[in-house]
């Protein structure tokens, strides 16, 4: 070996071993889990952040002690402008290159919001307006242009919207969710009207809706909904009115003071099932899948009347006649009675 090729090899294995050294402490970095809390740990990228400025707010929130490597690896793949804004929730042992797909996933924290079976629309709106991750931007005169949006020929919203958790990011507008929770409802009640029984005295899926959505207010109970509906539907067959109390409150409105008079239900309103034949006009609350689907399979029978037990379990008597029916009534107020005194 003559006088230089000694020190080159040295140089060059030198080299070598510096190289190695770093490209281990490279993957170290890299691979190693970031310094996160076992509860995690929340952080927002602004919208137009460069990644520069990623890095760097992560290592001054203490999450990335070594920003360079992390900001060099994310140049290097050629991943550093794909980074997505929004909140991320960076779970315990999450290493850096974990950290960077989540960044260019867009895989943000996601917040619920459950649409509750049997709320009306004032309920829903309201509802959005209070929860602090959804930006409200509805107010109830809204809806008409909404719907018109929405593609929707109804200006009515009661009922069109699917009761359901739905999951979003932060700052997710109310209009967005409300149009997954209208396109939900669509397909559901097209699969539930596709799938309907035989020879229901319901004409089109909106009046399937309504009904539904009255079988909604009536009852909480799984079991007693196709009863119910059972009972409804060969009501509007027989002619008979429906005389239900919900509709005769809903058309009272948001007023209603929780007390149902017999002045009440002796106006006439388009909702008075007392005092009307038929369905009223619209939905009169956000029925369920459950709801819908009993009203499109009810149980059969001969039932034509029903009033709550008294029991206390939400359950209700069901009766074939008047007379029976009376009779039923009679125990349920003899039973309110007791409970008074």
């Amino acid at each position: 070996m003559n006088r230089l090729a000694r020190p080159v090899a040295i140089a060059v294995g030198v080299l070598g071993v510096v190289a190695a050294l770093a490209t281990w402490q490279f993957n170290r970095v890299l691979h190693a889990p970031l310094p996160v809390p076992e509860s995690g740990s929340n952080f927002d990228i602004a919208p137009g952040s460069s990644f520069a400025t990623v890095s760097q707010d992560l290592a001054a929130a203490g999450i990335m002690s070594h920003d360079k490597i992390f900001r060099a690896y994310a140049r290097w793949t050629g991943r550093a402008g794909a980074v997505q804004a929004g909140e991320y929730h960076i779970e315990p042992g999450t290493s850096a290159i974990e950290l960077l797909e989540q960044f260019t996933s867009g895989d943000v924290r996601l917040y619920s919001f459950t649409i509750v079976e049997g709320w009306n629309q004032w309920d829903l709106l309201r509802e959005l307006n209070d929860h602090a991750q959804i930006d409200a931007t509805l107010t109830d005169g809204d809806w008409p242009a909404l719907l018109a949006e929405l593609g929707e020929e109804r200006t009515h919203a009661e009922g069109l919207f699917l009761p359901e958790t739905y999951r979003f990011p932060r700052n997710t507008t109310d209009r967005v969710l409300l149009a997954q929770a209208y396109e939900l409802m669509q397909r559901s009640l097209a699969d539930e009207w596709a799938a309907r029984a035989a020879n229901l005295p319901v004409r089109t899926p909106y009046e399937a809706l309504i009904l539904a959505s009255i079988v909604e207010k009536e009852t909480a109970r799984a079991d007693e909904r196709p009863r119910i509906a059972g009972v409804f539907l060969r009501r509007l067959e027989q002619r008979m009115r429906l005389q239900t109390d919900p509709t005769v409150i809903y058309g009272i409105g948001p007023d209603f003071d929780g007390n149902l008079t017999r002045r009440d239900m002796r106006k006439d309103t388009p909702y008075n099932t007392y005092t009307r034949h038929g369905l009223p006009p619209t939905p009169i609350a956000l029925p369920g899948r459950a709801a819908i689907h009993a009203v499109l399979h009810p149980s059969g029978g001969n039932e034509l009347f029903f009033v709550a037990t008294g029991l206390g379990d939400g359950s209700h008597k069901f009766s074939a006649t008047k007379e029976e029916h009376d009779a039923a009534v009679s125990v349920y107020l003899r039973r309110l009675r007791e409970k008074r005194r």
